[in-house]
């Protein structure tokens, strides 16, 4: 039995087999349609989300599985007290696979531990949110046509960002990637991950304002600012416009940039960006089904 905690529990190769089987469930949704007949999905939220727990639901509707669970801590025993431990050995008794937010790093680890099924972090707290990062790979090669020799920007929150996080380290197995990290000080990517790419000798540089870089950018990954991160008001309210995105700083971009955002935006992307061609976002969106389905099958070795 295998589980999902970081995007880096799959090997490069295993990863192409992953995106492949996404692509082929794009082209050919029948053949999948009925996969999952007579499974269950476990959505475990301990944290409020609408993308990945819908995403995650209609994935497994669209194999035509089906879903039980809860989208907030105080709806489940949690609000008595149970433990993760607790709560998913009893949900192994009713599924054949779980989804689990949480608020605690680490907390997903501690429910696979004792799991009889497999169970997908689907984000815990600052620390890695491994299916948006295989989203957002799955997406980047599809409309690139490659994983690997391109300038990435990140910006916005890249001290808080555990899809910022967790893409960077998926993508350092990829050749030749070079990574500008746009940021104001307060919100600079932590030292763990600048260490981490010194040692691998990988390049990187860090930046404030977005319009000194754009103009080199292959892809630019937009984040909003985290308020529920923040412990001081203040601190967010002077940091959450700092970037935003707009028509105009767009016009100073390559033609074949595409603009990513892991959702939900705030102000960070303005509207207008929406219908410029550029815009992958939405695509994106639909992209995290398809590898969700992709691996539901392949966790429970229905591929």
């Amino acid at each position: 039995m295998r589980h999902l905690m970081s995007p880096m529990d799959f090997s490069v190769e295993e990863l192409d087999k992953l995106f492949d089987l996404a692509n082929d469930i794009e082209k050919n949704p029948q053949k999948y349609a009925k996969k999952c007949e007579g499974k269950k999905l476990a959505t475990l939220f301990y944290e409020p989300s609408t993308r990945t727990r819908l995403s995650f639901e209609s994935a497994m509707l669209n194999l035509g599985g089906n879903v039980i669970g809860f989208a907030d801590g105080s709806n489940s025993s949690a609000a008595k007290g149970e433990s993760v431990s607790d709560t998913i050995r009893v949900i192994s008794c009713f599924a054949d696979i779980a989804a689990m937010r949480h608020p605690k790093e680490g907390a997903p680890m501690v429910a696979a531990s004792v799991s009889n099924i497999p169970v997908i972090n689907a984000g815990d707290g600052g620390h890695q949110h491994p299916t948006q990062t295989l989203t957002d790979l799955l997406t980047i090669r599809s409309l690139k046509g490659r994983l690997g020799n391109f300038t990435i920007g990140l910006c916005g929150d890249l001290k808080f960002g555990r899809t910022v996080h967790s893409l960077i380290h998926a993508l350092t197995r990829y050749e030749n990637v070079h990574f500008v990290f746009i940021s104001p000080e307060e919100l600079r990517v932590p030292d763990y991950i600048t260490e981490m790419l010194q040692e691998k000798g990988i390049a990187y540089e860090e930046v404030i304002k977005l319009e000194d870089s754009i103009a080199k950018l292959d892809l630019l990954y937009m984040t909003r600012v985290q308020k529920e991160r923040f412990f001081n008001e203040e601190d967010y309210v002077r940091l959450k416009d700092f970037y935003i995105l707009n028509a105009e700083k767009l016009s100073h971009a390559k033609e074949d940039m595409l603009v990513l955002h892991p959702l939900p935006r705030v102000n960070e992307i303005a509207v207008e960006v929406d219908k410029d061609p550029r815009a992958a976002y939405f695509k994106q969106v639909q992209y995290g089904v398809y590898v969700r389905m992709a691996l539901i099958l392949t966790l429970l070795d229905l591929a």
